[in-house]
């Protein structure tokens, strides 16, 4: 039993108010904005790449679970037609009371599971059997309640169970029918449903048998309580002559964890195979490679906006969903935050809207730095131009677009061609990743670096092979380059292998010709690097599509509750925008929620606050917000109203930790933080 210092109920009926409009992401975006029409586009292209981001990672996702997936499929139709013919491999499993099992290891990227859980499902549903149930530890503390989740969702009715709490629970669906919870109560259902199955089986999917089988999947088996999954697999041992079962455990530690959750008696009952999904690391991979690595996606998170996705993956959860909503809330805030965003779509429709800025919109334009570092570059009649004409600007906005556009196409292919020859290398000098490599690139001129010139001199000692494989590799990728200067560096590239491929010269004191086009091949390598990888902020308009707002992106997804409860308490204008509740530093406003005041007059005190005193205080600040006369009688008093609000406050902050009942002083309570905000 636990103490509290709120010894009594209070119940405040709500006045009847028209319920107000959930705010939606345009509102977000219309909000305070004085160019309605610019605020609207914008939300539109975020919409659009928010759209094309979310099916393009979708599909990437189900690509590389599809080579596991359909290996548990096989696994589980090669059981279901042992079962259908009545084979001596399966009559020996239901003498063995074995029970065919797929240990699925996922890795520890738990959030992740989900979405590979949903689509096993959903493929089983499709092709194999309609009877797929999932379950989890948390609705699983005991053994009924294990088999009453799984009877629930296969037979879709209410299942009774002998426990005080299910009457209770059953006694709002009064209109269902309520059965036992027993595995003989699901073989019942089984037979019944199973005939009328077969009757209509030409209806169902074309791989459904007459008898198809029940997968039950475990999806955190690490978090089950060994003795109830014991139980529950004893149990279901002794049916599978009758219910054609088979089990799928979720893991994601180590296929160990079977050893050492369940004893060798119970482990036995279990026909294992195991299944190993992709690392997240190689999901993770794949995402950056195919959203982010390409110019067709014209939103780019800059290299500290990069970085801290990346940290928050490598050291918090290592999910792929979470850095993709990462990377979706970066984009929300670009389009939010920067005006231009207009510009940040598709090359034809960047260039249309560069023709319909509004004149506030060219001088935003004018005012961005890389803008004005070009202004600067040009002549004087030209800088002219620049700053007094409107449509001469718009001009220079699609070219520079344009010039963007192609900045991008064609600084991918050398990025990956960079890779392709440094990763190999030891020690990785330029990063083993293709990720940390394209951070370098966007930080800095990345040939300035003494990794490159150390991975430069390396490449100079590579033997004849190698260099000639790296090389081609390099080809592979300027292949599927859609520009025309990556087509005329594959022209080159090409010539250089031809050479390279040739049986070297008898080495001489001079250099050898396998050596003079070793040097020529790396010293184009190099001046590709030098053209085509320098760092974004040297492109004009680069901030149109480059977000680089780290900090506020970190604030958003690094969560440090305990300091965002102190500034919400201390200053809550800070979150509710109320112009009420605007104060000075230190203080709070009268008009401030009751849990706000009661936070401040609570600062104000020593380890132990006099709760009379603290009432009586509240009251005062209370009184002087409803504009009562100080100087009446009535000022200060604590009414039934007051006293239940504060009791109300008081007890918010006993359960967020701020403060605690004691027992050396029964009218006291204890504080439990120092120092004020």
């Amino acid at each position: 039993m636990t103490s509290s210092v709120s010894k009594g109920c209070f119940v405040f009926k709500p006045s009847v108010k028209k319920r107000r409009k959930t705010p939606t992401v345009e509102d977000y975006f219309t909000h305070g904005s004085e160019d309605t029409e610019n605020s609207k586009l914008r939300f539109r292209n975020c919409q659009t790449l928010w759209d094309q981001m979310k099916a393009d990672t979708e599909l990437l996702q189900d690509e590389l679970n599809r080579k596991i997936l359909d290996s548990l499929l096989a696994f589980i139709r090669k059981n279901v037609s042992t079962f259908q013919r009545g084979t001596d491999d399966w009559a020996s499993r239901m003498r063995a009371h074995e029970i065919p099992t797929a240990a699925l290891v996922l890795g520890v990227n738990v959030p992740d599971h989900d979405m590979t859980f949903q689509s096993l499902s959903d493929q089983l549903q499709q092709s194999v059997t309609p009877f797929v149930v999932s379950v989890q530890a948390t609705e699983c503390a005991a053994l009924n309640h294990m088999i009453q989740r799984v009877l629930e969702r296969l037979m879709g009715t209410t299942v009774s169970v002998d426990d005080e709490e299910e009457p209770e629970r059953c006694s709002t669906n009064v209109n269902q029918k309520r059965v036992h919870c027993s595995l003989i109560t699901l073989c019942n259902w089984y037979k019944t449903v199973t005939k009328v199955h077969s009757k209509k089986r030409t209806s169902v999917g074309k791989d459904m048998q007459q008898h198809p089988p029940i997968v039950v999947i475990f999806k955190d088996l690490e978090a089950f309580n060994p003795r109830v999954l014991q139980d529950f697999i004893l149990i279901c041992s002794r049916y599978v002559e009758q219910l054609p079962l088979m089990f799928v455990f979720g893991i994601a530690t180590s296929p160990s964890t079977i050893q050492h959750m369940l004893p060798h008696s119970v482990s036995s009952l279990l026909g294992i195979e195991l299944f190993q999904s992709l690392s997240c690391t190689q999901h993770l991979a794949s995402i950056i490679d195919k959203v982010i690595l390409t110019y067709q996606f014209p939103f780019k998170p800059s290299g500290k906006v990069l970085q801290v996705l990346v940290s928050i993956f490598l050291y918090h959860d290592f999910s792929v969903r979470n850095f993709i909503k990462g990377l979706q809330l970066a984009l929300l805030e670009h389009f939010h935050s920067q005006p231009l965003s207009v510009l940040c779509c598709k090359k034809e429709e960047a260039l249309v809207h560069a023709t319909e800025l509004s004149p506030r919109d060219v001088e935003r334009l004018q005012q961005l730095p890389s803008f004005m570092r070009y202004v600067e570059e040009q002549g004087p009649q030209e800088q002219v131009e620049l700053l007094t004409s409107d449509d001469h600007v718009k001009e220079v906005c699609q070219k520079l677009l344009k010039d963007l556009h192609k900045y991008h196409k064609n600084y991918y292919p050398i990025l990956r061609c960079l890779h392709v020859l440094t990763a190999s290398l030891p020690k990785y000098p330029l990063g083993k990743q293709i990720r940390e490599l394209h951070i370098c690139c966007l930080e800095k001129n990345v040939w300035e670096n003494e990794e490159y010139a150390s991975a430069m001199q390396l490449l100079r000692m590579m033997a004849k092979d190698e260099l000639t494989s790296a090389l081609q590799k390099c080809a592979e990728i300027l292949k599927h380059g859609k520009a025309k200067k990556m087509r005329a560096a594959l022209l080159q590239l090409d010539n250089l292998l031809t050479l390279l491929e040739m049986k070297k010269s008898r080495r001489t004191k001079k250099m050898s010709h396998f050596e003079i086009l070793r040097d020529q091949a790396l010293e184009f390598i190099d001046s590709l690097v030098r053209s085509h990888l320098a760092p974004p902020e040297s492109q004009p308009l680069y901030e149109v599509c480059y977000y680089s707002s780290s900090a506020v992106l970190r604030r958003h997804l690094n969560a440090t509750p305990r300091t965002s409860i102190q500034t919400a308490l201390s200053n809550p204008y800070h979150y509710l925008k109320n112009e009420n509740l605007r104060a000075e530093d230190g203080t709070v406003s009268n008009a401030a929620p009751d849990i706000c005041i009661v936070y401040k007059l609570h600062l104000e005190c020593g380890r132990l606050i006099n709760l009379y005193d603290w009432l009586e205080a509240y009251a005062t600040v209370v009184s002087a917000a409803e504009g009562k006369d100080p100087d009446s009688a009535d000022f200060g008093k604590v009414d039934e109203l007051k006293h239940a609000r504060f009791i109300q406050a008081v007890s918010e902050l006993e359960f967020l930790g701020f403060i605690k009942s004691t027992k050396q002083k029964t009218d006291h309570v204890s504080r439990l933080t120092w120092g004020g905000c």
